[in-house]
């Protein structure tokens, strides 16, 4: 039990780091809870699935990759930890000027009868829950972030148990913690203030440049 609780911490560590950084889809679902938790909660949701399908799928192609690149798999490693911190680089310079753009409306948005216009909020949560899938699969920043994370650790995660105890981290995490936010919006019922969302930005990346050092020793 021991030693898939290793990569399931590292799983929950990485799945925070993709999900706490507050950026758009947050800021929407935040919107969803403060108008109706239920389908906030399915939304949440659709967010986790992406961030657990994305891990997935790189965990699957991570050992792969490793174990053909075996003689320069130091410098592979170095690689993967040079992309992560460019993106935690990336999200933390731009942490205050991101938190202090004001929210965009729901890229998801129709007009219905008489012009009026349908939000996500409006829909049932099984139609809240496809859309989100839809909205937060096209960042492609998730996909490489997890690209990179897994490829480094492609030895480590080369066995089915560490492979799936990984994901089981990445997928709680990130349920755990979208749904923390539509508690958080529902109860609040006023938009997150700038400051806290700076914050989230500094801890999910930090944790990001966190692991970046990790994945990057002993140095080749």
């Amino acid at each position: 039990m021991s030693e898939l609780m290793t990569p399931a911490l590292a799983g929950a560590a990485a799945g925070l780091g993709v999900a706490m950084p507050m950026g758009a889809m947050s800021v929407l679902l935040l919107q969803e809870a403060m108008r109706h938790r239920r389908t906030a909660a399915a939304a949440a949701t659709g967010i986790a699935v992406v961030d657990l399908g994305y891990a997935a799928l790189a965990t699957a192609l991570g050992p792969w990759v490793a174990s053909h690149v075996a003689p320069v798999e130091a410098w592979v490693r170095l690689a993967s930890a040079v992309v992560l911190l460019a993106i935690a680089a990336h999200g933390l310079s731009g942490a205050r000027s991101k938190a202090a753009v004001p929210p965009a409306p729901d890229p998801g948005q129709d007009a219905g009868a008489g012009g009026t216009t349908r939000t996500a909020t409006d829909l049932r949560p099984a139609k809240a829950f496809a859309r989100y899938v839809a909205l937060t699969a096209i960042n492609p920043t998730t996909a490489l972030y997890f690209a990179a994370l897994t490829t480094a650790q492609g030895a480590t995660l080369g066995s089915g148990p560490s492979g799936a105890s990984f994901l089981v981290g990445v997928g709680a995490a990130s349920l755990l913690w979208q749904q923390a936010l539509v508690a958080l919006g529902s109860l609040a019922g006023a938009r997150i203030s700038a400051t806290a969302r700076v914050w989230t930005f500094r801890l999910g990346y930090g944790l990001v440049a966190a692991y970046a050092v990790k994945i990057a020793l002993p140095l080749p």
